[in-house]
């Protein structure tokens, strides 16, 4: 499969329109037969030369997590970057931030996803099925594309005729997380529509170390409305959709006797947010259309989003912002799908976007900004019989202007215009060895331009606890990466393993240096060198019996800069080796009151990482843990329709204490009595989910 078939994707089962809750009980026998519905046409996840890894609309219920990114970290090769319960950032074999491309809607998610805190801002109840790519995507994605993208797919369109209303509700124990959504959806002579309400809150989480993390509450609130056409001719659909976090931000400051967290409130169970806190705003408005043409397809997407993100800081003016960011952001893209040129697809467009960033607040972290992306590509993909080769090329172009600020009567910002340029490439292909067995290589060039906050940040970064210096000289980064992968699967055992290889010129990356700059603040700077990240990922799958599936996998990465002393030698936030041992008894799937019932056992480990970046003491070592996590399940029938589906999940069974290598807050305050730096996970955590699906013609 061509590189940004896979990126472009929406998930389905066989040849089903949509896919019902028996599939998670099939899922081991049918893997080779998802379909990815990509630019270029269905083709099945089997011919895909790149490693991508699925989570369809019938296993995300089953999964309990705080937020989405919670739950698609559980997925091999994938990890997160974490502040507390309520934030979460994809990690993608060691690399993050600014080199993930976040698709929701069908649009590249922008909403300042360079800060450390900023999550994404996406509703978790609103998505249908989720896919990641695993390698640079820049043919389809341009710039930023560099680690892989994660596509949050919606859920398929009813039937003709179908409508559905789905009310669903979650209870958490540990940080009294409650959330809802409500959904109502239709398909009428081809008009379709789809409508949800969401919102979730939840008080401070704890642990056994630290008690109740004061300052870890968050309240989301989410909409969305989709309106449409569906026609012979193609589709037409209109996407509308808000979302509002409302986090507090976690400072880890302790008393200097006791070493308790500093509480800013009374009542450790408060669901009202602290001091200080952030308001997150983000709307989006996407016009997606796709036209048949003589057997060809020509897509046309628009995407409108605004971004705005305060923070507040002082008691003693709770309502007044100190840092304001606005981002606005215009997507589009245009690309033409041929018909079958005998064995051949080609698929050939634009696609890019405008931005327009100010400041509000009376705080600056980065300066006003506008920035334009363009980019033009060409891919194409074969079969050949037992072989699948695909190939493509892209150029693109990105102008940055930032702008003059003057704060006190100094400027803070200088004024600086900016322009990169990248052409990437792809090449790869699948050998279907037999029936059983397929083999698969890729070689791909990626390419990324820094982001604002890499070149001009100068500002203390609240959420992070530090001054952060941009750096206006650094160059774009350009990648190399090499790919190749074996996957066996009969109907009692299943084995894949992926390994790549990434070369990156002048990576960019924050550390911590002995400047001073505020005296309350430890100061960062960006720069960047020569890198090398090279790893895998293996999953093996027995089912001995039908009912029965053990599992095991193994991710790890190895992330080095060229040529430097011990101490600055592994790129900083590289996630630890991760072992997973799953097993997982299905216990019926066509009862007549129970039906799909299931009990499941995992158990994730956690292996030392010793290996970072200790200069300045930007990093430190962490320890190895594990945890161990119990689930069960199951769909409640009514005269042979699912009446509700029942989920209970309980996480860190062992109420193991631990601190995630990649979690912001191990970088906290020490603890005077035990000489522990840092705020630690979450504990012990019960999870209870029911959906109640209410549809008819």
């Amino acid at each position: 499969m061509a590189l940004p078939l896979a990126v472009a994707a929406q998930i389905q089962i066989a040849d089903s329109a949509a896919v019902d809750s028996t599939d998670i009980f099939y899922r081991h026998l049918n893997l080779k037969e998802v379909v990815v519905t990509g630019s270029t046409g269905d083709i099945r996840l089997a011919d895909a030369s790149v490693p991508v890894a699925l989570l369809g609309q019938a296993e995300l219920p089953t999964i309990a997590a705080t937020n989405i990114i919670d739950a698609v970290a559980h997925l091999p090769g994938v990890s997160q970057i974490t502040t507390g319960s309520g934030i979460s950032k994809p990690v993608i074999r060691g690399l993050g931030y600014n080199r993930i491309v976040v698709v929701s809607n069908g649009v590249r998610q922008e909403g300042q996803q360079w800060g450390d805190e900023h999550g994404i801002e996406v509703d978790a109840w609103d998505i249908g099925s989720v896919e990641v790519l695993k390698g640079p995507a820049s043919l389809v994605y341009g710039s930023d594309a560099l680690a892989g993208v994660l596509k949050f797919n919606s859920a398929p369109t009813l039937p003709p005729g179908t409508k559905r209303v789905q009310l669903g509700t979650e209870y958490q124990t540990n940080n009294g997380q409650f959330d809802y959504t409500l959904n109502f959806a239709g398909n009428h002579s081809g008009f379709i529509w789809n409508g949800r309400y969401s919102e979730k809150l939840a008080h401070p989480y704890k642990n056994a170390r630290d008690g109740y993390v004061p300052n870890s509450q968050f309240h989301e609130r989410a909409g969305s409305l989709m309106l449409g056409l569906n026609r012979s001719w193609g589709h037409s659909h209109l996407i509308w959709s808000c979302y509002h976090l409302t986090p507090s931000i976690i400072e880890g400051e302790r008393d200097p006797v006791t070493g308790a967290l500093e509480r800013p409130y009374k009542d450790e169970t408060t669901y009202r947010h602290g001091m200080p806190y952030q308001q997150v705003k983000h709307y989006k408005a996407v016009l997606d259309n796709a036209f048949a043409l003589q057997g060809g397809k020509l897509n046309v997407l628009l995407g409108y989003q605004q971004n705005r993100r305060k923070e507040y800081e002082e008691a003693e003016s709770p309502n007044d912002y100190g840092l304001f960011l606005k981002l606005h952001t215009l997507n589009y893209n245009v690309h033409y799908v041929t018909p079958h040129l005998g064995n051949w697809k080609i698929t050939a467009g634009v696609g890019g976007m405008y931005q327009k960033s100010v400041n509000g607040g009376e705080e600056f972290l980065i300066p006003d900004y506008s920035l334009f992306d363009f980019g033009v590509f060409a891919t194409t993909h074969a079969d050949l019989g037992r072989w699948d080769v695909n190939g493509g090329v892209r150029f693109d172009n990105r102008h940055m202007n930032g702008r003059e600020l003057e704060d006190d009567g100094k400027i803070r910002f200088e004024a600086f215009k900016r322009n990169f340029r990248g052409l990437t490439a792809s090449v790869g292909a699948v050998f279907h060895a037999t029936d059983r067995l397929d083999l698969r290589a890729n070689v791909a060039r990626g390419f990324r331009a820094p982001n604002i906050s890499e070149l001009s940040s100068n500002g203390v970064h609240e959420g992070s606890v530090r001054y952060e210096l941009g750096n206006v000289g650094l160059k774009p980064e350009h990648s190399l990466q090499f790919d190749l992968g074996v996957e066996f699967e009969s109907p009692v055992v299943a084995c894949k393993l992926d390994l790549f290889a990434n070369l990156i010129d002048n990576y960019i990356f924050i550390h911590r240096v002995a400047d001073v700059v505020d005296p309350e603040y430890m100061t960062y700077r960006y720069d960047a060198g020569d890198s090398r990240l090279m790893g895998g990922e293996l999953s093996i799958d027995v089912h001995p019996l039908h009912a029965l599936h053990l599992g095991t996998s193994l991710s790890y990465v190895s992330a080095i800069r060229l040529h430097q002393p011990r101490e600055s030698r592994y790129l900083p936030f590289t996630p630890a080796p991760r072992w997973t041992l799953d097993a997982k008894y299905e216990i019926n799937h066509d009862g007549r009151v129970f039906s799909n019932a299931f009990v499941a056992a995992q158990w994730d480990y956690y292996f030392k990482q010793n290996h970072y970046y200790s200069a300045d003491e930007t990093e430190t070592a962490t320890p190895a843990y594990g945890l161990l996590n119990l689930s069960a399940g199951t769909d409640v029938m009514i005269h042979g329709r699912r009446a509700m589906s029942f989920y209970f999940t309980a996480q860190n069974v062992t109420n193991k204490v631990y601190q995630s290598h990649l979690s912001r807050l191990k970088y906290a305050d020490v603890n005077p009595l035990t000489g522990e730096r840092g705020v630690f996970n979450m504990g012990r955590n019960f999870v209870f989910k029911l959906i109640v699906p209410i549809e008819w013609r």
